[in-house]
Formats: structure tokens, C-alpha cells, sequence
């Protein structure tokens, strides 16, 4: 596997949107499958919404498997981690901004041949893009799952350490309570609502992340992210939330709003955004 660690200022150039420093729209979406996503109108939607950053999960290409308006739109940098596994996995960042520099993977060789995670740093943030592991029907993953998740947090804690503000963000493949998901007492034995994966949502949240949808929408239910595509899940709305932005403490004061959007179509998930504005702390 060739190095894909670090890759910073380099590569792509293009005609910037106007951007306005303090004010960031960031959006998240596990698009299952990049090229399938295409044909369903994935490049209209992102030049109709205009994200200032979007990070995407689940690509499941190399990018040189795709045409250049995908690839590269305009007015986007763009970054990819893909697997060694074809048509698996893979992560993918769209930014009208270059951020300061790019990081491909934690670092750590079991996971980064996966395309599980790109990390850019900005001016205000690190953000972090992440497709969490799934655990697997019969849960032969989850230790898999689990190692991840526990060396992501001690990444995003290396971070804090470093001074740095924190924004990650993706497909988590975790529910966190009952209120998260359609039918929490079916699900009590799947991946996805086990008590371990849950409990690191805690253990998150204890070091002082804050999971920006739910601290601001604490009682809404039937907000999900995520709908099985068999029995008409989504018409009926039972899905999963699985999608997250979590911020570190210092970010949470300029969160202007986080929103689930389950009226975009094109995947089993739907895209997830956060609203941050800098040079204006939230109301509450």
C-alpha cells in the first residue's frame, strides 16, 4: 500500500465561491456508493445546497474510477481515502475553502487501508470525516468496531491536547438512546444499539463532546438517518439515527443550528448539517 498519510496545499485549483470566513455550512452524507449516488442527482444537490464542506461516506470508488465533474466540481477542493477492497468503504471531503492541511487517516495501517477517515484543519477547527465500522449481523466485527472507536476518541483527545478545536462527523453506525432509532427493543441484540457501542457514545459525550442534534433537539423523535431499504422503512419512517456532528466544547458556543435532512433522496442514509458562525455566539 503506497503512502497516502499526508497531503497538504497541493493538486487542485479552482473558482472559488464567495466564502464568508465566520459563517460555515457543513454537511455529512453516506452516500452508499458515490457513482450510484451520481445517477441519482448527487451533483445537483450539492450545487443547489452549496455546502461550504461536505464530507461523504461510503464512496466505495478510487477516484480515478470517476469522471471529473464528480471528482473534482467546480468550485471544490476535493480529498479522498478510499480502500484496498474494491467497491467497499471509502471517504471523501469537498471543500469550497483549501483547508491548512490534509490528513489522510488516523495513522494507523489496519484502519486507514479501510478509507475510513480524512482530517482537515481550518482556521477555527479540525474537522474529522469518519465512516465508523459496522459491526456485522453476527458481531464478528464489533471488536473491529470498538478498537476504532476507541482510538479515534484518543485522536480527537491528542488533538485538544495540541490546542486544537474539534469537528467530526459521519456515518457513527451507532444509535445512542431509544429516542434514536424506530424500534429501540427489537434492536436490543444488533449492532448498531449494543450496550458497548452506546456506552463510547457516552464516553464521548463524558469527555466533553457534544452531539450537536440531540443537545439542541433533545426530545424530537422519529429523527433518523438511516432506513433499511426492504419492507418500505422510509415511507414509514423507521429508521436509525446514525449520523452525527459532534463538536468539542469550545466549538459549541458558535453552533447556530444541526439538522437532519430526510427529505434528500439518493441513499439508504440522509445527509446530516451543522451551521457554525464564529463571529457570533448562539443564543440560548
Amino acid at each position: 500500500m503506497r503512502n497516502r498519510k499526508f497531503i497538504t496545499h497541493h493538486v487542485l485549483r479552482f473558482t472559488f465561491y464567495a466564502y464568508n470566513k465566520r459563517m460555515i455550512t457543513l454537511y455529512s452524507w453516506n452516500v452508499n456508493g458515490i457513482r450510484a449516488a451520481q445517477r441519482k442527482g448527487f451533483l445537483d444537490w450539492l450545487h443547489q445546497t452549496s455546502p461550504d464542506i461536505l464530507c461523504v461516506q461510503e464512496t466505495k470508488a478510487h477516484p480515478d474510477q470517476l469522471d471529473e465533474a464528480l471528482r473534482q466540481p467546480d468550485g471544490y477542493h476535493t480529498y479522498w481515502a478510499w480502500a484496498e477492497k474494491k467497491g467497499y468503504s471509502g471517504v471523501a471531503l469537498y471543500t469550497k475553502r483549501e483547508p491548512l492541511s490534509v490528513q489522510i487517516g488516523l495513522g494507523i495501517e489496519a484502519y486507514d487501508r479501510e478509507g475510513r477517515t480524512i482530517v482537515a484543519e481550518y482556521d477555527d477547527f479540525v474537522l474529522i470525516g469518519a465512516y465508523f465500522p459496522n459491526g456485522g449481523r453476527d458481531h464478528s466485527r464489533v471488536p473491529f468496531k470498538m478498537a476504532y472507536n476507541a482510538d479515534f476518541l484518543a485522536y480527537c483527545n491528542q488533538l485538544q491536547a495540541d490546542g486544537k478545536q474539534v469537528v467530526f462527523c459521519g456515518d457513527v453506525n451507532t444509535s445512542h438512546k431509544e429516542i434514536d432509532l424506530a424500534r429501540p427493543r427489537q434492536n436490543q441484540n444488533s449492532t448498531g444499539f449494543l450496550p458497548d457501542e452506546r456506552a463510547w457514545i457516552d464516553e464521548v459525550i463524558a469527555q466533553g463532546y457534544v452531539d450537536t442534534f440531540r443537545t439542541l433537539r433533545p426530545d424530537e423523535a422519529g429523527a433518523y438517518s438511516w432506513w433499511a431499504y426492504w419492507g418500505g422503512n422510509r415511507a414509514r419512517n423507521v429508521g436509525w439515527r446514525l449520523d452525527y456532528f459532534f463538536v468539542s466544547e469550545g466549538v459549541w458556543p458558535f453552533i447556530q443550528a444541526a439538522a437532519i435532512h430526510p427529505d434528500v433522496m439518493g441513499s439508504d442514509h440522509c445527509p446530516v448539517s451543522l451551521t457554525l458562525q464564529f463571529d457570533a455566539k448562539r443564543e440560548t
